[in-house]
C-alpha cells in the first residue's frame, strides 16, 4: 500500500510540472510605456571622495545607464572652477535622459503627444562596491544621492537600500542599493 501511495505522488507531481504555470504577481506578460525626458543638473555635494565634473559626469552615466535609462543618456560636466580633469568641492553635470514609464501608470504630459509605446520588463538593478565595476567604497555618498534626487525619476519597485556613509572616512562606509527597474 505505501508503495502505490508513494507512486500515485510521484505521478501526480508529475502531472503538476507538466501543466502551465499560473502568472504570479509581477509575471506580467511584456507591457509597454512611453519614454519620459528628464532634464537635471546634478551638483555633488560630499565630505569623502571629491570628483572632477568630468568623472562625476562619468559615473552618473553609468549610474543611469545602469538603472534603466533609454542609452542614449547625457551625462555632460558642468563648468567646474578648477578646470578640466581636476577635483572640484563643488563638482556638477547636467543630464539629459529618459526612462520608461510603468504601464497602466498616468502617462498624459509623460512626454511627446506622438510617443510611440514601447516594450518593457522589469530588470534586477544593484549598485555595490565593484558591481557595476566602475563603482568603489568611495562612492558612497554618490549612490546615497542618486537615490536620494535620480531614482524618484525612475519606475522602480523592490528598493532594498542598505546605505550607510561615514562622512570625512570610507572605513565604516559601505553601500548596497538593490531595485527592480523598468526598462525598455
Amino acid at each position: 500500500m505505501k508503495a502505490l501511495s508513494k507512486m500515485l505522488t510521484i505521478c501526480g507531481s508529475a502531472l503538476l510540472c507538466t501543466l502551465p504555470r499560473a502568472a504570479l504577481p509581477g509575471d506580467a506578460a511584456p507591457a509597454t510605456g512611453v519614454w519620459q525626458k528628464h532634464e537635471y543638473r546634478f551638483s555633488f555635494v560630499g565630505f569623502t571622495t571629491t570628483y572632477s565634473c568630468d568623472g562625476l559626469a562619468d559615473k552618473l552615466k553609468l549610474l543611469l545607464l545602469a538603472a534603466g535609462a533609454r542609452k542614449d543618456a547625457k551625462s555632460q560636466p558642468a563648468a567646474c572652477a578648477r578646470g578640466f580633469g581636476r577635483p572640484d568641492k563643488f563638482a556638477s553635470a547636467y543630464l539629459t535622459f529618459y526612462t520608461l514609464s510603468t504601464p497602466g501608470a498616468d502617462q498624459a504630459g509623460a512626454g511627446d503627444a506622438n510617443a510611440v509605446p514601447v516594450s518593457g520588463s522589469w530588470r534586477a538593478v544593484q549598485f555595490t562596491p565593484h558591481k557595476p565595476s566602475q563603482l568603489g567604497l568611495g562612492d558612497c555618498e554618490l549612490i546615497e544621492q542618486f537615490r536620494d534626487r535620480l531614482l524618484p525619476m525612475f519606475s522602480v519597485r523592490n528598493v532594498d537600500d542598505k546605505t550607510t556613509c561615514v562622512p570625512h572616512q570610507i572605513s565604516g562606509s559601505g553601500y548596497s542599493l538593490s531595485f527592480d527597474a523598468w526598462s525598455g
